[in-house]
């Protein structure tokens, strides 16, 4: 049997030990971020200057975290290095280990001889459903067509894995060469996409100098809004199955794993 005077002892430890160790502060969790892992630029002369494009990819490598509000400043200067352009492109959410391709244009008064992109850092929000739960949206039937002015007219369909409808989703195509080096890129939007019924986008990219060689067109789909909360509504509802369609061959006449364990019991 424990004294009395012990216990006493041993409780007020206990309880100093639990004060300080609710005392502690959490670790706080360190957020990777955002990495802007190409860039590219072409600027042609227009009708009224010059007609700068510009193409970049975002990556966030925080697989539990949507990267929100982010903004892209696109710098011009001319050959002495005076700013000549200068714009700001709010970007869509960042999904969660995802990335985001983008693409813009504007006017110059003045030819820019360097653009460059940068960006501000980006709001992190916790995620409702963990990174697999936000399914790609499937695009396919993809043409890439070279027109005689110099412009590439892209078209194919972009499908929604979602059992509910996605209000406004933004294509973006981004064009390379044969080894995979980004040469320009262009977006477009797409309203009501409904799960079984993909609509066809058509959208188109120009400013390519003349000896561009385009051998691969990569597009992808997003959701469209400087918040994650579009995207994450169509996880939270889930996705379509995968087999909803009823098997129209014939069934075996005679179940072959039935035969197998009848024969091994005898």
């Amino acid at each position: 049997m424990i004294p009395r005077s012990r216990t006493v002892s041993l409780l007020a430890l206990g309880a100093i030990c639990l004060a300080g160790c609710a005392s502690e502060e959490r670790p706080v969790q360190e957020l990777k971020p955002l990495a802007l892992k190409e860039q590219v630029s072409t600027i042609v002369k227009s009708a009224d200057g010059y007609a700068v494009n510009w193409s970049g990819v975002l990556s966030n490598a925080n697989p539990w975290h949507f990267g929100e509000h982010v903004v892209a400043t696109i710098v011009g200067r001319d050959a002495k290095g005076t700013e000549v352009l200068k714009l700001d492109q709010p970007l869509d959410a960042v999904p969660p280990g995802g990335s985001l391709a983008f693409t813009g244009q504007a006017s110059a008064a003045q030819k820019p001889e360097k653009v460059t992109i940068q960006y501000r850092p980006a709001q992190w929000r916790p995620a409702a459903r963990i990174a697999s739960a936000f399914q790609r949206f499937p695009i396919s039937r993809v043409q890439t067509m070279r027109q005689k002015d110099g412009m590439y007219l892209i078209t194919g369909y972009v499908s929604n894995p979602y059992q509910v409808s996605a209000s406004t989703l933004v294509v973006s195509a981004l064009l390379r060469d044969k080894t995979g080096k980004l040469l320009g890129g262009g977006s477009t939007f797409v309203d009501e996409v409904e799960a079984g019924s993909p609509p066809r986008f058509i959208l188109t990219v120009g400013g390519l100098p003349k000896e561009a060689q385009v051998a691969r067109t990569d597009i992808t789909a997003r959701t469209w809004g400087s918040t994650g909360r579009p995207f994450e509504d169509l996880a939270l509802a889930g996705a379509v199955p995968v087999h909803t369609v009823k098997p129209t061959s014939e069934p075996f006449a005679v179940d072959r794993s039935t035969q197998v364990v009848s024969e091994h019991k005898q």
